[in-house]
């Protein structure tokens, strides 16, 4: 069998390498070379052909300028942070959970990984309601008997749509985290908290110096994927409040682009892509390292 796949490799390869480069490589070099001219979507202005609609940095230097640009770059930012950080506690404690239940654990990782099967604009309608209905009017509106201002009108507020979303997000993908958390909890040799226990270590200290140091490249593979996902997420912010209230992240900012300009401005909406693209390439590219360097440390 090893023999085969050394022969036609090659050959097995090659549909997909023709799909990579259809798909996605000629897309990205056209859209990249598309960014420093003035494309309107269905025609160049001022040109029948890209090279004869270049405008160098212009399209660049708009959206440097452009103070829609810069408040969705900080708030993308702001929900990242917090998202990465609420992702990573759940997943990794419902994977503690499940670890410990003796019969029934794969009831359980089915029913944690089932929102992740559900698509992004359905699942954020679904949640708006919940968001506007049952939270606000229902379980903790004023008339209710727990009264939480917090948990009401959270959509209509830039720092309540934050958790909102983030909160959204994890329901959607902690159980898929957890798997990558479960399937590394399960790698660590039970000798190791044995030995711990005989030498007096408490929970806590097994914690901290066995689980999270043998947990590493877990956490090197759930933070690209929380990262990447919390800076690219359009449906659920498109759903949810479309970008109102000072809620616009960077994927929908490109999106609306399109939308805001008469003609559409493609060409700039290109090249907020364009950065987007750097940014999400800058920081998944600097996490991995870092990761990975406590990964050789652990």
């Amino acid at each position: 069998m090893e023999k085969y796949y050394k022969k036609w490799f090659k050959v097995l390869s090659l549909p997909a390498v023709i799909l990579f480069v259809v798909v996605i490589l000629v897309p990205f070099v056209m859209g990249v070379a598309y960014s420093f001219t003035a494309w309107r979507g269905s025609y160049f202005k001022g040109s029948e052909h890209w090279y004869g609609a270049l405008i160098g940095l212009k399209n660049y230097i708009k959206v440097f300028n452009s103070q829609k640009f810069i408040s969705a770059f900080l708030y993308t930012i702001k929900f990242t942070v917090v998202a990465v950080i609420v992702k990573n506690i759940v997943s990794l404690a419902l994977a503690l959970m499940v670890r410990r239940i003796g019969k029934g654990k794969g009831i359980f990782r089915t029913i944690y990984f089932f929102p992740n099967l559900l698509g992004g604009l359905a699942m954020g309608f679904v949640w708006s309601f919940i968001f506007q209905n049952v939270f606000s009017m229902m379980l903790f509106g004023e008339d209710s008997p727990i009264h939480i201002p917090f948990l009401t009108n959270m959509l209509q507020d830039p720092n309540k749509a934050v958790f909102a979303m983030a909160l959204m997000a994890t329901w959607q993908t902690a159980g898929y985290l957890m798997l990558i958390y479960l399937n590394g909890l399960n790698n660590i040799p039970e000798d190791l908290y044995e030995a711990a226990s005989i030498d007096g270590a408490t929970a806590i200290q097994k914690f901290r110096h066995i689980t999270v140091p043998m947990l590493m490249p877990a956490f090197t593979i759930v933070f690209f994927l929380t990262l990447s996902s919390s800076f690219k997420m359009l449906d659920e912010n498109l759903a949810l409040t479309n970008g109102d209230f000072g809620t616009r992240m960077l994927s929908l900012q490109i999106l609306l682009t399109t939308r805001e300009n008469t003609p559409p401005n493609y060409g700039m909406a290109q090249a907020q892509a364009v950065i987007f693209f750097i940014l999400i390439a800058v920081v998944s590219i600097a996490q991995v390292i870092i990761t990975k360097r406590k990964e050789i440390e652990a």
